[in-house]
């Protein structure tokens, strides 16, 4: 299943030995919920990158994962090919906000910033978007995920991954994960 708009992750402000695990999950949420890819800007350390790798190599699916350096750059890069920036920000317009959902939904294409630590003034200028998860402090995985669900209204629940290694077979109790026989 194709999920539209077609949507990549910016990860920006990752800061060393502090960031670690929130961007891992970050980078895990945007493959879970349905986005192609994650980039994640400046120094990052080579275990986030690999463990994301990781998880792709052995569940599935067609994410990318890339380090760049010059956010600023890279941002108007994908303006100008036709993205459209949403910055997730506490302090933007509610996701709730009457018609802003159906709006970003007919978009072809959305380049989504997700910050670390405080991100510089102008990316709220550069953004065609500054959407909120809510107007409170919070998660900046738990304002992905949600952001990713409200885009793709739960379809992104359905995703199957395609080249697989290991696969969870839902069960009411218990666990039950197969590991896909190449021979086969």
């Amino acid at each position: 299943m194709k999920l539209y708009p077609e949507v990549v992750v910016l990860r920006l402000g990752h800061r060393v030995g502090r960031d670690k695990r929130i961007s891992t999950h970050v980078g895990l949420v945007a493959r879970a919920f349905g986005a192609r890819a994650i980039i994640y800007f400046g120094e990052i350390e080579r275990s986030v990158v690999e463990s994301i790798r990781n998880v792709v190599s052995n569940w599935g699916g067609r994410f990318e994962v890339y380090v760049e350096t010059n956010w600023r750059k890279k941002i108007l890069e994908l303006k100008n090919n036709g993205w459209r920036i949403v910055h997730l920000t506490m302090y933007g317009i509610n996701i709730a906000e009457r018609g802003l959902i159906e709006e970003l939904r007919g978009c072809k294409k959305l380049a989504v910033v997700v910050g670390a630590e405080k991100v510089p003034a102008e990316l709220y200028s550069i953004a065609d978007y500054n959407v909120a998860i809510g107007n409170q402090p919070h998660s900046e995985v738990a304002a992905l995920a949600v952001f990713l669900d409200r885009l793709y209204g739960g379809k992104e629940l359905c995703i199957s991954f395609p080249n697989y290694k290991l696969k969870i077979i839902p069960s009411a109790r218990g666990k039950m994960v197969v590991r896909h026989n190449d021979e086969e």
